[in-house]
């Protein structure tokens, strides 16, 4: 599926981008002839320029005189060999004079530029058919017609050019759609590599979740089971019975409850859930919960807070979970007889809640997972102790939902160190 996908995003990505680049190289192609065509029709003019100005006419004795126009008079300048004919015609259209090829008695074109296709028989350095760009310019003295010049070039050189032009997008266009879609096949699997992961996190949560559900399930049918089938009387076994049903059913309603809460809370909290939380109020009420429970009456718990109030924008609840969450891990897994510290201060910008233990710590190999969903360093130990390794994925979800990160330090045997940073207000 995943591949097929990768397929399809590299193909869609390599057509719309050749697509792209063919038509960038059509209209280079385009504005690269209009450019020599522009440049030869400037040459052209110029030309004709400076072989019309040399033309004269008498108006009195009605007489032009062409001697001193170059090609086609007696005064032949170094204008340039590159003109294949020059004509000159009077103002009816008939030829009086020309130079090179043949032409035709009447005037073929209107004023103005032209391209066509002759073939020169006469000449044996230019093939037989080539392209010409020809220019038929009226010729004007005090205001009056006296005639018309037209003069052409051959498009040998445009053409070459063009050829070149062509020769190298059709090399660079193919390579470069090869590139691109090479491209486009690295930033499929890019781009599909989130969803891969995410899809893959899904299948494990199923996996896991299916998993954790199975094993009460199965322990509460076998008990029902039991006591449907058996005859005794005994209501001391009964109660026992009930009381292992009751004790599966609270806690699949906890793991339910979890799961809800990871789905419910994914992503940012909203503006209109957003409140000022004071920190160290909230945290100092959590410590005086914390003084009276059973769990803590084997360790030494120590709290240190500022003296000042710190504010945060969010949700209290949310983060007295989190807290609970991290000090709840650290009674789990820290000996009797050891230490848990609840710290709250400021650093720059942020508000760092700190809980730190010296229980049996968590394996490096470990920590880049211990946020994931049911993951569990030691699965037996945590089963022993209630856990389904939701914990930490709550917290990180939470600190998330608040703009906020968690880091955490851990050495075994030496203890852990977890870090909550929030945005101060």
């Amino acid at each position: 599926m995943f591949y097929r996908s990768r397929s399809n995003l590299a193909l869609w990505f390599t057509l719309t981008m050749g697509s792209i680049l063919v038509v960038f190289a059509g209209v280079l192609y385009y504005q690269a002839v209009l450019n020599e065509v522009v440049n030869l029709d400037r040459l052209l003019y110029k030309k004709s320029r400076v072989m019309a100005v040399n033309a004269k006419y008498d108006l009195r004795n009605q007489q032009l005189d062409l001697d001193n126009v170059p090609l086609l008079g007696s005064n032949v300048a170094p204008l340039g060999t590159e003109l294949v004919y020059a004509r000159w015609y009077d103002t009816k259209g008939q030829l009086v004079q020309f130079f090179g090829i043949i032409p035709r008695a009447q005037v073929t074109a209107t004023p103005g530029y032209r391209t066509l296709k002759t073939t020169l028989y006469s000449s044996k350095e230019i093939p037989p058919a080539i392209w010409l760009r020809q220019l038929t310019l009226p010729v004007y003295q005090n205001s009056s017609l006296i005639g018309y010049l037209q003069i052409a070039a051959p498009l040998v050189s445009l053409q070459n050019d063009l050829a070149r032009l062509r020769l190298v997008l059709l090399l660079t266009v193919p390579a470069t759609l090869g590139v691109i879609g090479l491209a486009g096949w690295c930033l499929g699997g890019i781009a599909m590599q989130p969803i891969r992961d995410s899809y893959d996190q899904l299948q494990r949560f199923t996996a896991d979740a299916s998993h954790e559900l199975r094993s009460p399930l199965s322990a509460i049918t076998s008990n029902a089971q039991y006591g449907l089938i058996s005859q005794s009387s005994d209501i001391e076994a009964q109660r026992q019975r009930f009381g292992k049903i009751f004790d599966v059913a609270k806690s699949m309603n906890s793991l339910v409850n979890n799961l809800l809460f990871l789905a419910r809370h994914a992503g940012r909290l909203s503006p209109e859930s957003l409140q000022e939380v004071n920190l160290k109020s909230e945290l100092v009420q959590i410590a005086d919960e914390y003084a009276t429970q059973e769990a803590v009456q084997h360790l030494n718990l120590t709290y240190t807070f500022p003296t000042n109030s710190v504010i945060v924008l969010g949700d209290a609840n949310l983060l007295q979970q989190a807290v609970v969450n991290l000090l709840s891990n650290a009674f789990k897994y820290t000996p009797a007889g050891g230490q848990v510290q609840l710290r709250l201060f400021t650093q720059s910008y942020w508000a760092v809640i700190e809980v730190i233990d010296n229980g049996i710590g968590i394996p490096e190999a470990d920590l880049p997972h211990i946020f994931e969903r049911f993951y569990r360093v030691d699965k037996k130990r945590s089963r022993k102790t209630g856990g389904y390794g939701l914990g930490l994925s709550i917290v990180q979800q939470i600190v998330s939902a608040h703009s906020g990160h968690l880091s955490v330090k851990s050495v075994v045997d030496k203890g852990s160190t977890f870090q909550i940073f929030l945005p101060i207000k």
